[in-house]
């Protein structure tokens, strides 16, 4: 059963802030999540996103809690920096 999507957007919206979108990233998520509003199927939105049917779960999920600001790519933390102000 695939995880449902939140009720509060829609393909017109998802497709907006696409549009909007300054992060590549983000907006080739939007589309892929735009096409489920459409009723495309996961593994569809996964060519269209160019990833895996398990990758698009995790847009899925973090779309549901963070809206379109949880697709933005985010640096990684990596390892702290080893110098410090004295250096």
């Amino acid at each position: 059963m695939p995880i449902p999507l939140r009720d509060d957007f829609d393909a017109q919206t998802c497709r907006a802030a696409a549009r909007r979108s300054k992060d590549g990233g983000q907006a080739r998520r939007l589309m892929a999540v735009a096409a489920i509003y459409d009723g495309a199927t996961r593994t569809e939105a996964a060519g269209i996103g160019g990833v895996t049917l398990h990758i698009v779960r995790d847009w899925v999920i973090k779309f549901n809690a963070h809206g379109p600001d949880g697709l933005i790519d985010r640096k990684a933390p990596g390892q702290p920096s080893r110098l410090n102000d004295a250096h």
